[in-house]
């Protein structure tokens, strides 16, 4: 099972609130212990109203990276077809931060985009 540090995952909230009425979007990173992401990876990224896009080819090549973050700041935390695609291309976990960006408002998919459960530590 997948864990995210709560202060990790309120900094994704903050970002996406920060962010709005665009999108946010980063990449999760770990540390390496137990599948516990603790960390994101910022790159330079265009966020619009409807999608957002970051430089992939900028991005560390290192076994931390294990996916993506992105808010949905109009409608609900469901991956979209473009989302879908994504997701196969940048790791294996991937979270959706839907309005209002609060801790009920995020969802965890695979790269498939089937929805996964996200256990939330201190």
């Amino acid at each position: 099972m997948v864990s995210i540090k709560k202060g990790t995952l309120e900094a994704f909230l903050l970002a996406a609130k920060n962010t709005f009425p665009d999108e946010f979007l980063a990449l999760l990173s770990s540390k390496g212990k137990n599948n516990v992401i603790d960390e994101y990876v910022l790159l330079p990224a265009i966020y619009g109203k409807t999608f957002s896009s970051i430089r992939l080819d900028l991005a560390p090549y290192d076994s931390s990276i294990m996916g993506s973050v992105h808010s949905h700041p109009i409608g609900r935390a469901m991956p979209s077809r473009a989302d879908l695609r994504a997701f196969r291309a940048m790791g294996e976990t991937h979270l959706i931060i839907a309005s209002p960006f609060n801790l009920d408002s995020f969802k965890a998919f695979n790269k498939e985009g089937k929805e996964i459960k996200i256990k939330i530590i201190e």
